[in-house]
Order: structure tokens, then C-alpha cells, then sequence
């Protein structure tokens, strides 16, 4: 709505609201219901007060800048709309879960929602900005700050409940209908198409990753299963990649940018061992692209031509007699063969996780633990809920028994000066606390053995933040523990009893069976 004005000191200024038209407000409308479906049914780890920090950043900053070149008030539709895109896939580490009003980390959204508008101000070229403020303030973000800091939002978000298909609904309804009103339909089918055929590539090849909401290493088809059907990708192609003023304006332009930047982005996930690596790696992606965006629109059609048309532009490479046409898709096929080639080469990285030989060890390896000697097991609600089948009596048993025995193995490894037990049992943190423990036995000669006797076991999840090194069930336990120290013969010189309230961590970091990730202290 235009043509009213705002009285400032007696003096009128224009004042430009938007229309119910305008697609910046579906999209807002798109995200708003995302932002609101996380608060109250999806766990996402960011609070009302971050979120409105780095929208307000963005609209004050805009409405500042665009006054000082119009003298008017405008309404900041775009600028709100990255402040948005900013809180939706930020994360910073150490936000409390379940305080939705906390002002933790607030300024930090702040900072980089309103650096990330003014990247629209200041980079540009040829009368435009070249980056999307949101993607490009993001990746900065996130590889200024690093893992320790600053994470994106996961590419898994929930089990498939109602709330989840209502979020899918939301952004797959709100951006098929967006993106086909501003003709960017084809960019986002020609991103998605070209992204699952290379990371199905990727996939084929053995690619792993460690995400925080898995257990165990996310390989092969569930990669690929996952990172594809990911409503965070789904929100990359639909709201973030199609940005009218840094795509190409023509239809083939616009179908080979979003190709483009899919191969970019799978070349850049492919060496990535974590998710919080393959997630800044796809975000990274678009950045290359819209850098390398004057060299690609020299190698499409003019926009509005006559061969400004996908199907004149693919039939290109077959018309123009034989031996050209033979020429062209030779060269086509050579091209395709090379990313490919490319892709699989740049995972290499990322295969190999799990651990073979760890089963044969562990049978060679007696241990004695006797499962009718541990106490209960009470499982957390928010276990049942992620894993029905681990809460479970038969496999949470299982669990219990495992980490009973990988503490008795860990006992064995001293004693025998073997780290290959170790390798096979612990995991992250724990390996190391226990690697240290065997180089100073070795050095001292004396080894100090723990034995931990269970009255009560309560199992929770154990979501990490940051490096993203997988998701841990925390078995809090409270008994007593006793500690044996031998001297270099091997005989007992001291033995003492006390009580012990600690939480282990357990996952499957390997693949491969449950392993001791940290020891960890209890609440009491």
C-alpha cells in the first residue's frame, strides 16, 4: 500500500507499506510458520529473543539506509526476510534447550544478521548486490566462528510425526507456489535433480558423516536418503538459492545456475566428515557460484534470445551436422565422466569409518560381567520418543551390558599395555582420557584399574552442540566403584571403595557396536 505518509516534528514523509501481493511476504509467511513450528513442536535450539534480534538488526538497518537515500520510510520486506533466514539456520553453542525466551547469544545473531544485510550495500557490481545477505553472512559466520561456536540447523529435524509433515507441507506448498509465480521453478528443479545425482554418487561410493541426531556414522543410501529429503536443503533451493537479483534473468541461464551451484555444493560436501561440514559446505556453494556468476552468464544465451529456451539449448548439442553434434556430446559425456570422477575422488575422506576388526578382538578378549548383577534401567521420555525400539527392555539391557563390559575392557587394555583394545571399545574424549592413562602406566609402571558396581542406571539422550560428533545416550549411573592400583608385577598394593554418581556416554561412533565416548559428572 503506497501513498500514505508519517509526520515526524511537523514534517510529512512518505511512508511505503507493502501490497498482500508482494512475494516477500509469502516467503516471510513461509518462514514465520517454520520459525513458530520449531518453538513449539520441533526442538530448535534458538530463542524468540535471537530470532528477533537479527530481524530487527536487519529492518532498522535497512530502514536507516534506504531513508538516507529517499527520505522516505519503506517498509523492510527483504531486510526482515534475511534477519529471518539468518535465525532459522543459526545456531550458536551453549543455548539452552527449552528456554525459549532466553537472551543467551542474543547479540551474536545481532552482529550477523545486520553484517549480512549490509553485504547487499557493499558488494556489488554493476548496480546489484552479488551475494544472498543470508547465505553469504552465514558461511562467513560460520567459518570465521568455527564449530565451537556456531552451528547450522540440522539436516535432520524430527521423527516423521504431524508436526514434521505440517513443516514439509508448509515449505514444500509455500515454495513450489513462490517459486513458480517468479519463474524460478526450473533453477529449483535443476538444483535438486543435480544435487541427488551427486550425492547419489557420493553415496554409492561409501560417503559417512557424523550428525548429532544419529547414534552411528550416517552412511551410503541414508546419507543420501537424508541430506535429499533434508527440509533444510528444501529451504536452501526454495528460499535461498532463488533470490531474483543474484540468479540470471534467462530461463536456460537460470536452469544452468542452479546445476552449477548443486556440483558445487556436492564437491564441497564431499570431503566433509561431520554434518556440521557438509552442511556449510552446501551453503557454501551458492557463494562460489554467485562469485563465478559474470563467467557463467557469458556461457548461456543471451536472457530473451532465441536460444533462450531449454529445449533449443539442449537440442543444440545434437543439430549442426554429425561430426559436430558427435563432438559436442563427446564433450558433454567427458565433462560429466570428470565431475563425477571429481566427486568421488573429493569423498575419499569421509569413507572408511567403521571399525572391522573390532568384533573378532572383542571375542578373544574374555571379560566378566554378569548381566544379572546390573541394577534397573529407567529410560527418559525423550528416548522413547526418538527410539522406540531402544527403549526397549532387551536392547537398552544390551546397551547396559555393552558399556559394563567396554569398562571392563578398558581395565584389561592397562593392565596388558594393549591399545587396540582401547581402539575397539572407546571412542572421541574417552579414547584419549584412556590413551593417556596407558602411556603413563607404561612410563610408571604402576596401573590404577577401575571396577564399577551399578544400584542404578537412568538413560537420557546427549545432544552435543558444535563439532556435531554424533548423538550419545547418557547412562547416568550411581553405585560404588572400586579402584585397584598394581604395581609393575601386576600384584594389588592398594585397594579403596567409594561412591560414585557419573554419567557415561555411549554411541555407535564407529558403526560398528556401542562405544565410551566420555565419562561425564553426575548431577549429584
Amino acid at each position: 500500500m503506497t501513498g500514505r505518509t508519517l509526520t515526524i516534528r511537523g514534517e510529512a514523509y512518505p511512508l511505503v507499506l507493502p501490497t498482500l501481493r508482494d512475494p516477500r511476504l509469502h516467503v516471510a509467511a513461509v518462514i514465520i510458520t517454520i520459525h513458530v513450528l520449531g518453538q513449539v513442536a520441533l526442538g530448535f535450539t534458538v530463542t524468540v529473543p535471537q530470532i528477533l534480534a537479527a530481524i530487527l538488526s536487519c529492518a532498522a538497518i535497512e530502514v536507516a539506509l534506504t531513508f538516507r537515500q529517499s527520505r522516505a520510510f519503506v517498509w523492510p520486506a527483504s531486510a526482515m526476510l534475511t534477519g529471518s533466514g539468518v535465525a532459522l539456520i543459526l545456531r550458536v553453542v551453549g543455548t539452552p534447550p527449552n528456554e525459549p525466551w532466553s537472551t543467551y547469544a542474543w547479540e551474536w545473531f545481532a552482529i550477523i544478521g545486520g553484517l549480512s544485510l549490509l553485504t547487499k550495500y557493499v558488494i556489488r557490481y554493476r548496480g546489484t548486490h552479488i551475494f544472498n545477505p543470508s547465505n553469504i553472512g552465514l558461511v562467513v559466520a560460520f567459518l570465521l566462528l568455527g564449530p565451537l561456536r556456531v552451528e547450522p540447523l540440522d539436516f535432520w529435524w524430527a521423527p516423521l510425526n504431524g508436526w514434521m509433515i505440517a513443516a514439509y507441507a508448509v515449505i514444500l506448498v509455500g515454495g513450489l507456489l513462490i517459486t513458480r509465480r517468479l519463474a524460478l521453478l526450473g533453477l529449483a528443479a535443476s538444483f535438486w535433480l543435480t544435487l541427488a545425482v551427486g550425492l547419489g554418487l557420493l553415496a554409492a561410493s561409501g560417503h559417512c558423516v557424523t550428525a548429532n541426531w544419529a547414534f552411528a556414522p550416517v552412511c551410503g543410501v541414508d546419507f543420501w536418503r537424508v541430506v535429499v529429503a533434508s527440509p533444510e536443503v528444501l529451504i536452501f533451493l526454495f528460499f535461498m538459492i532463488t533470490d531474483p537479483k543474484t540468479v540470471p534473468t534467462g530461463q536456460v541461464g537460470r536452469v544452468v545456475f542452479g546445476a552449477v551451484v548443486a556440483v558445487t555444493s556436492t564437491l564441497l560436501m564431499a570431503p566433509q566428515t561431520d554434518e556440521w561440514g557438509a552442511k556449510v559446505g552446501l551453503l557454501s556453494g551458492l557463494v562460489v557460484v554467485c562469485v563465478a556468476r559474470p563467467i557463467l552468464d557469458g556461457l548461456v544465451p543471451a536472457p530473451a534470445s532465441a536460444g533462450d529456451r531449454l529445449g533449443a539449448f539442449v537440442g543444440r548439442l545434437a543439430i549442426g551436422g554429425g561430426r559436430r553434434a558427435a563432438a559436442r556430446l563427446g564433450m558433454t559425456a567427458v565433462a560429466l565422466v570428470v565431475i563425477g570422477g571429481s566427486i568421488v575422488g573429493a569423498g575419499a575422506p569421509a569413507r572408511g569409518t567403521s571399525l572391522a576388526t573390532s568384533g573378532e578382538l572383542l571375542t578373544r578378549v574374555p571379560t566378566t560381567v554378569d548381566p544379572a548383577t546390573l541394577p534397573a534401567i529407567t529410560v527418559a521420555a525423550d528416548v522413547v520418543e526418538f527410539d522406540h525400539e531402544l527403549a526397549g527392555a532387551p536392547e537398552m539391557n544390551a546397551v547396559v551390558v555393552t558399556l559394563a563390559r567396554n569398562l571392563e575392557l578398558e581395565n584389561q587394555a592397562l593392565l596388558e599395555r594393549n591399545e587396540t583394545i582401547l581402539d575397539a571399545v572407546d571412542h572421541g574424549d574417552r579414547l584419549v582420557e584412556m590413551q593417556e592413562r596407558l602411556r603413563a602406566a607404561s612410563t610408571s609402571g604402576t596401573t590404577v584399574v577401575t571396577h564399577y558396581q551399578f544400584d542404578a542406571i537412568d538413560v537420557s539422550l546427549l545432544v552435543p552442540f558444535g563439532a556435531q560428533t554424533g548423538l550419545s545416550l547418557g547412562l547416568a549411573g550411581r553405585g560404588t566403584m572400586v579402584e585397584e592400583t598394581r604395581d609393575a608385577d601386576g600384584d594389588i598394593t592398594d585397594r579403596r571403595s567409594s561412591p560414585f554418581d557419573l554419567v557415561f556416554a555411549m554411541r555407535r561412533a564407529t558403526g560398528d557396536r556401542w562405544m565410551n565416548v566420555a565419562v561425564l559428572p553426575g548431577d549429584g
